[in-house]
């Protein structure tokens, strides 16, 4: 259900129900934080929607967030998942989106909070769960708190641009923008339509930053035999990832097509030595950015503090960005990623 500013009080005490997920927005409503009951919980800015931490249970963050991060709607954030839309980089010699800033406008635009929604799956008598805890009415409120989700939804929409933004892509569109917390995952689904009578072609990216102890531990797979353009070499190249799990000792910066019919399908997991840290599930999004900019270009980023940081961070960035993509007069587009704590797959 939508959350209501003024639900009445007795709503959330009601006997018998699972403690509920609460979300909350800071002093200066800027940013909204949700939490579960489990301890999970995750914080989103208003400005580009920028979801800025995800924490499990314990308190141990996921997501890698510079120090020097500006949070204030300055400058797009450097860390957490910005979002890329309409384009990725620069395109100077596409015509709909050459006048736009590097990815875009959608990380730099204040979006709408729209709402919260909930979830829960109650336990049966078939389910461990309810085993474990049937003997105890308690303890089967706390089972069904633990299976809760909670979604928060964001707005934007051409009226909601910047005169400049505007100016330079003249297009109507709407997009809806969806964080979802579960205990063991994040979500994130991004749907753009096109409310314009003209077509127009975009490009879309989650930018995830993800935490890690130790980069040159770190090992990706799921690329193996995947096609990738590297953008750190002079000329850009393409080639093929032969080995079965890609490292990072160098700068980074590769645009992958896992291999199959239906790239969008291939599990990415991050390993750290012999386990398995995260696991990257996509919805709709051909393409997988690896990024990591490695000690020099580290030093030449005003806003990546500590310059060191880069041992302890790594971009896994689903998207749909090897191509356009066409939108005609009302078409949409839909993306989503799920990010699995471990090695589970959905």
């Amino acid at each position: 259900m939508v959350d209501r500013g003024r639900k009445p009080s007795a709503l959330a005490s009601t006997p018998g129900l699972p403690p509920q997920p609460q979300v909350a927005f800071s002093a200066d409503n800027s940013r909204v934080t949700a939490t579960l009951p489990t301890g999970e919980s995750v914080s989103v800015l208003l400005y580009g929607a920028t979801v800025v931490s995800w924490k499990d249970k314990n308190g141990d963050e996921k997501l890698w967030l510079s120090e020097a991060a500006k949070l204030d709607g300055s400058k797009p954030v450097r860390g957490g998942i910005p979002l890329v839309f309409p384009v990725f980089g620069t395109a100077p010699g596409h015509a709909q989106t050459k006048e736009l800033p590097q990815h875009g406008f959608a990380r730099s635009s204040r979006w709408e909070f729209l709402g919260k929604s909930t979830s829960e799956s109650t336990p049966t008598p078939t389910t461990p769960a309810f085993a474990a805890t049937a003997t105890s009415a308690a303890g089967a409120v706390a089972a069904a708190a633990a299976d809760l989700s909670v979604k928060l939804d964001f707005g934007l929409s051409s009226s909601g641009l910047s005169e400049d933004a505007r100016a330079k892509w003249p297009y109507a569109f709407n997009a809806i923008y969806s964080v979802t917390l579960n205990t063991d995952s994040l979500t994130t689904n991004l749907v753009i339509t096109n409310d314009d009578e003209r077509s127009w072609e975009c490009q879309m990216l989650m930018h995830t930053y993800l935490r890690v102890n130790d980069i040159t531990s770190v090992s990706i797979h799921g690329l193996e035999n995947a096609s990738f353009v590297d953008k750190t070499t002079s000329p850009i190249s393409t080639s093929t990832q032969i080995t079965s799990a890609l490292t990072i000792s160098s700068e980074t910066d590769r645009v992958y097509t896992p291999a199959g019919d239906d790239p969008a399908s291939i599990p990415i997991t991050v390993f750290e030595g012999d386990q398995p840290k995260y696991t990257v599930l996509r919805d709709n999004l051909a393409n997988v950015v690896v990024w990591n900019p490695w000690i020099e270009k580290a030093q030449g980023m005003a806003d990546f503090e500590p310059k060191d940081g880069y041992k302890n961070m790594l971009c896994v960035e689903p998207g749909a960005v090897a191509t356009w993509q066409v939108l005609e007069p009302g078409d949409a587009l839909e993306g989503a990623q799920t990010i699995v704590l471990g090695g589970k797959q959905n």
